[in-house]
C-alpha cells in the first residue's frame, strides 16, 4: 500500500482498513456503529482510519486462551425478559 509519493498511506478508507484487518467492510461498519471498533476520523465527511489505530485495536484483541473474555469483541445482544416473553406465542 503506497500512494503517489511512494510513502505508505497515513489514513485508510473503510474498504482498505477492513482488508488490512482481514474483515469485511460491513463488519468494520458494524464495529463503528456499536463503538467496538478501532478509532476513526471523519475528514471532509469521509470515514478514515489511521494505521496506528488499526494496529492498536488489533493488538487489544490478542488473547492467549479461549476462556479469556477479551476474545469477544462485540457485546452480546441483551434481551430483557418482557420483550422475550412478548415475542413468545407470535408465529
Amino acid at each position: 500500500m503506497t500512494n503517489l509519493t511512494g510513502l505508505p498511506p497515513r489514513f485508510l478508507r473503510t474498504p482498505e482498513a477492513a482488508d488490512f484487518l482481514g474483515l469485511s467492510s460491513r463488519t468494520l461498519e458494524k464495529h463503528r456503529t456499536y463503538g467496538t471498533g478501532p478509532a476513526y476520523r471523519k475528514l471532509g465527511g469521509r470515514v478514515v482510519y489511521a494505521l496506528d489505530d488499526l494496529k492498536a485495536w488489533a493488538d487489544r484483541g490478542a488473547v492467549t486462551s479461549t476462556s479469556d473474555p477479551r476474545g469477544s469483541v462485540l457485546p452480546a445482544k441483551r434481551h430483557d425478559s418482557a420483550s422475550v416473553q412478548a415475542g413468545r406465542g407470535r408465529r
